[in-house]
Parts: C-alpha cells; structure tokens; sequence
C-alpha cells in the first residue's frame, strides 16, 4: 500500500486545491498547475463530481444557497456545481501534467461513479469532503481501493468522525488523516479550533492537518506548529479574475510564502531538550561578568566602584559579587582584569 509523503517530522504537505478556480477553461487550469509547481507545493487537487451526480436538478427552497450567503446566497446547488465542476475529461491532462511537474495530483469523489473513474487513473491518495462526512458508504469504497485517505471533518460531530473512521477502517483503511476544517466560505480564523488536530489525533490514532478556508496565512502555519501532516488551501491565479472559490483563494505568491511559513514553523519547533546552543556561542561569551572597573593596587579594598558585573564574560559569574566585597587585592590590577579568586 502507499503511503503519503512527509509528515510531521518533515513538515506538511502542502496541497493546492484548484476546485472551481479553473473558471470553466482547461488552459487555465492547466495554468494553474504550473504556478502551483512554482511555489514548491506538494500536491494539486481537484474535484470529482458533475452537477448531476452531487444534486438534483430541482429548485426549490431546499436546493438553493442559502439568501445571504457571502458568496453564493440564493443561488441554484444545480447552477452553482454546473458552474464549478471539473469536467471529468480535463483530469487526464491536469494529472499528467501535475505528475511531470513532480506533483501528486488526487481528487475529491462525490459519488461511486467518480471513484471508479479516479481508479482509472491509479490515483495515489483519495480527499473527503467535509459534508461527504455522513456518506458512510462512500468513505467505506474509496477505503477499499486501499488506498490512503485523507478525510476533512467540517461540520462533523464527534460522534459522526468516529463512524466515518470506523467506516474507512472497516473498509481496509490504514493510512487515513483527518482534517481540522471549518466549512464556511470564507471561514474566519476564530472558529478554526485548532486544537482539534491533537485531539482527534490522541482520539482516533490517526494524522491530522488542516483545510484551510480563511483568507491569509496564519491559521496554516499554527496548523503546521501543531504537527499537521497535510495542509489544504484553494488557489488560483488571481483573485481579481473572480469565480465561485476566488474569494478564500490563495495567488501563487502567497502560496509560496505559505509552503516557505510552514517549512519554517516546523524547523522552529526544535526539540524541548535543546538549551544553550552552538549557535549562541558568541553570544555566551558576552554574558557579564565581575572585572575590574578601575585600576587598583596591591592592598586595595574589593567595592562597588572597583568591581563590576559587565559584558563579556570570562570573570567570576555575578552571583559572587557579595562575596567579593571587602576583599583586600594582593596584586596592581588594571581596569579591564577579570575578576578571580587570585586576585584576593
């Protein structure tokens, strides 16, 4: 079975998601995948799904957008898809060229049509959508192909993540990571509970990570200082160009900051035994010290005047300054003498 590349010790892997930023045009997507590969990300993703196979063709209150919706209020779930989908002949050419770039590409299924056709494509790791989480029969099919899962939990219970990971294990699934996911567009950084990722982490035995839907960079990267194994952010070319996810859409530039963040954030963590470092060595040699601060003379008494605790080191540490008081010196010592017992 394969498993997916890097982790917490080597920092997450960073995944573009495309979804609806192609705008309907395939030399645009396919442009896309080539200023992913620019900015070092890890992986290219897509969805798999047509407005027929995720909803009905129906309007009625139901299927529609909610009215007030910051992107999408009141618009037809049927329209709003048929805007947004992949074509399902545009994968061939995005896998392939995201494969030559150096990229993992992958897919979101919405259904068990989309499955067997990602399994044409021998795709490396299936992506859950957050509101797929109560599609138990779904998850327990991509488990199955045996490959890995990665599996967003927006606007899942506690409860409805456990039968979801029970479904992907039932199923054959043992390398399954579950994302802390907030599934509003866009979402704003104080509803991403983070700490979600270590305890579903301790909870359920698996990776975690994030999919990331506010607008910025700093929710991936405490994501990434929380030990995600996979960070998922939307992108495109530019936001100006609009479309249905432009809105909470990384541009190329900002997504190489991110992948350069994130790579940082988990270096930083170091370990918790590490204290005085190599690296400080300079700055170990200046920490203060007693020296003489004035030229004394053989018979002289040790006092605040002529004793200091001063930058560099190389005298008695400051914590013998009382000691030190009232000392007769036994030798001519010029200012600038680091203080020793040898000179009392």
């Amino acid at each position: 079975m394969s498993k997916l590349p890097l982790g917490p010790e080597k920092g997450p892997m960073i995944v573009a998601e495309i979804s609806g930023n192609h705008n309907g045009s395939l030399p645009r997507a396919l442009d896309i995948v080539r200023a992913i590969a620019d900015t070092g990300a890890h992986a290219v993703k897509i969805q798999t799904y047509t407005a027929d196979t995720i909803t009905l063709n129906v309007d009625t209150p139901a299927f529609r957008i909610s009215d007030g919706h910051e992107l999408w209020g009141s618009r037809k779930l049927y329209d709003l898809y048929e805007e947004a989908h992949t074509p399902w002949e545009w994968h061939e050419p995005i896998f392939s060229l995201a494969n030559d770039l150096g990229m993992i590409a992958f897919s979101t299924p919405f259904d068990e049509t989309a499955v067997d056709f990602l399994e044409t494509f021998d795709v490396p790791v299936y992506k859950i959508a957050s509101l797929e989480i109560v599609d138990l029969p779904l998850i327990k099919q991509v488990a199955e192909t045996g490959k890995p899962m990665i599996l967003s939990v927006g606007t899942g219970s506690i409860a409805e993540v456990a039968e979801a990971v029970a479904a992907a294990r039932s199923g054959g699934c043992t390398d399954l990571t579950l994302l802390a996911c907030t599934s509003s567009y866009p979402a704003q950084p104080d509803d991403a509970n983070l700490l979600r990722m270590p305890a579903m982490a301790q909870m359920f035995g698996t990776k975690v990570g994030l999919s990331d839907h506010t607008m910025g960079l700093g929710v991936s990267v405490a994501a990434a200082a929380l030990g995600a194994s996979v960070i998922e952010k939307h992108v495109t070319l530019r936001r100006a160009d609009g479309g249905v996810d432009s809105a909470f859409s990384l541009e190329p530039a900002e997504l190489a900051q991110l992948v350069e963040a994130c790579d940082v954030a988990v270096r930083a963590l170091g370990s918790a035994d590490a204290w005085a470092t190599s690296a400080e060595n300079e700055s170990l040699r200046l920490r203060p010290s007693l020296y003489v601060s004035e030229d004394v003379k053989a018979g002289d008494i040790a006092t605040h005047t002529n004793v200091r605790s001063v930058r560099p080191g190389g005298g008695l540490p400051p914590k013998e300054i009382d000691r030190v008081m009232g000392r007769s010196f036994t030798a001519d010592s010029p200012a600038g003498t680091p203080v020793s017992w040898d000179l009392f």
